[in-house]
């Protein structure tokens, strides 16, 4: 540590980064740079808010393969129900191979969102009161960053302010896609009457991923940017940004 006084050896502890391959029946489909841990929430979650399966059913079996050449597990198969499109599928493996510095943005990807997105299963305004305590009830489940100062964080809540799930990651639409996909695992989507709180910006494609979970209300610590405000007034979805010293504002 350097300070004014001079500088001294110590520890620290730092998040750990890693890649995380997901295979669609053995066929690469995408990296991404995740935190280990809820791999399986983070690939269902990321299979939702992309648009390649709608449920639960759509999941036949999904597990870390087994490859002396990757010890450490970072590698995740899928195997689709046969019920699900082969033209999804083909769009899939030809679209979605990523990284995670932006999640999957692009025009392609605001194309398919506007074609995609099912309807939100109605309108969620939450109490400004419920709101201004979901910050400090975010950070009470951050136990990663309280360590490491080096996380993103999403969390489920529900209506009167209950936390439902948190989930940590240096990305942080992975967060998003972890929470999210814990929620698929479950069968429990459409989301519905529930907020979903993000402990950074609430950019493009965080709204777009809360949208095709049907999160119909979704509250930032950061700001928002133009897109992402464009396309929750399209969804019908209620956003809050700058969540913070008692105030916040409201976008859509």
């Amino acid at each position: 540590m350097v300070d004014g006084t001079g500088q001294v050896e110590d520890l620290d502890l730092v998040a750990v980064e890693e890649p995380l391959e997901v295979r669609l029946e053995g066929r690469p489909l995408a990296v991404t740079m995740r935190t280990p841990g809820h791999d399986l929430d983070l690939v269902a979650g990321f299979l939702l808010t992309e648009g390649v399966v709608d449920g639960a059913d759509d999941i036949v079996a999904m597990a870390h393969v087994d490859d002396p050449a990757d010890p450490r597990g970072n590698t995740v198969d899928v195997r689709l129900s046969p019920g699900v499109p082969a033209g999804r599928r083909e769009r899939a493996v030809r679209e979605l191979f990523a990284s995670s510095s932006c999640g999957v943005c692009g025009k392609a990807s605001i194309d398919r969102v506007h074609l995609q997105a099912p309807p939100l299963p109605g309108r969620l305004e939450p109490d400004p009161d419920v709101i201004f305590g979901l910050v400090a009830r975010l950070r009470a489940g951050q136990a990663a960053f309280a360590r490491t100062g080096g996380l993103h964080a999403a969390a489920l809540f529900t209506p009167q302010g209950e936390l439902e799930a948190v989930r940590e990651d240096v990305g942080r639409h992975n967060a998003v896609d972890k929470v999210i996909g814990w929620r698929l695992r479950q069968d429990r989507v459409p989301v519905g009457e529930r907020i979903l709180v993000v402990s950074g910006r609430a950019g493009f494609e965080i709204v777009q991923k809360a949208w095709m979970a049907g999160v119909p209300a979704l509250v930032a610590v950061g700001a928002p940017s133009s897109l992402a405000v464009d396309l929750a007034n399209k969804a019908g979805m209620t956003l809050v940004g700058f969540l913070r010293d008692g105030r916040y504002n409201r976008y859509a």
